[in-house]
């Protein structure tokens, strides 16, 4: 099988070394067009669907760390999700988060020797790659199986937005559980118990808050404080994140259907429905 690979980095200089070096280091692997922004990260990954993506995590238009998400929420469903190593400038709390989360992770300039540990590792692991679900004849009607590797991207991921809110120190301070949202409602200012949301979705540069108020007033209301804000003060096992915009609260939820392949979460009361991206189907199992 011929494993292609895209690398994102908006360093030419640096981009073609790292090309250069994988194509010594490992020449049956196929190397892409480099992508020199997130945003061409992205369309070139769904477009190309490469087995490998080796992602700058500092680029113009989307980071790395959105680029993967993004790239693992459209991904299709009848292919194993890429194995992705991010690239950055040394940082001691950046690569103290990494080594938490057990991504693979290169530093720049990037040395020759721990490439080929890179190679060597993602050549073991693809070996071991599932047959994806929706090619499994015994796949469980109208759920997702999620894989022990995308499992891991998801808990990746969510541990590198934690150390990327939390800043130099390393540690995120602590933030007391929310219990009332403050939104502004004209000139004045609505209050909303959070047991109360049913769902929060991010739009643009404000979160909607869909709350299950009988007071048309109170019941979708904006606030600016971003949704990766407001997930660490949000009891976890109340509230899940079901999409990398939308975070609902789990005693709202009616039912989880699936159409064309994806499932949807129904919420009580309401007539729209949430999707759930790829990375958190694995929340939705029978018992």
């Amino acid at each position: 099988m011929t494993v292609t690979a895209l690398i994102a980095e908006d360093e030419p200089i640096l981009a073609q070394a790292l090309a250069t070096m994988l194509r010594r280091l490992w020449p049956e692997l196929k190397v892409l067009p480099i992508a020199e922004d997130g945003g061409r990260a992205v369309d070139m990954a769904l477009s190309a669907l490469p087995e490998v993506l080796f992602l700058d995590i500092q680029m113009p238009e989307r980071n790395g760390l959105e680029v993967a998400e993004l790239v693992a929420e459209q991904w299709p469903d009848d292919r194993v999700l890429p194995r992705i190593v991010f690239v950055t400038a040394y940082d001691e709390y950046a690569v103290a988060a990494f080594e938490r989360a057990a991504v693979d992770y290169v530093l720049k300039p990037v040395q020759s020797a721990r490439l080929a540990m890179t190679c060597d590792r993602l050549k073991a692991q693809m070996q071991h790659d599932p047959v994806p679900e929706s090619a499994q004849s015994a796949a469980a009607p109208g759920m997702y199986s999620t894989t022990g590797a995308e499992a891991s991207l998801l808990a990746a991921l969510q541990a590198l937005y934690g150390a990327q809110l939390a800043g130099p120190g390393g540690t995120a301070p602590a933030q007391p559980p929310l219990k009332v949202i403050q939104a502004a409602v004209g000139t004045g200012l609505q209050m909303v118990p959070v047991d109360e949301v049913l769902y929060f979705e991010a739009a643009d540069k404000y979160v909607r808050v869909i709350t299950a108020s009988a007071d048309p007033q109170a019941a979708e209301l904006l606030i600016r404080t971003p949704l990766r804000e407001l997930i660490p003060r949000l009891d976890a096992d109340q509230f899940w994140q079901v999409h990398r915009s939308v975070v609902v609260n789990v005693k709202a939820i009616e039912r989880v259907s699936r159409t064309y392949g994806r499932l949807r979460v129904h919420i009580r009361g309401r007539s729209e429905t949430l999707e759930v991206s790829r990375m958190y189907a694995h929340l939705f199992k029978a018992m």
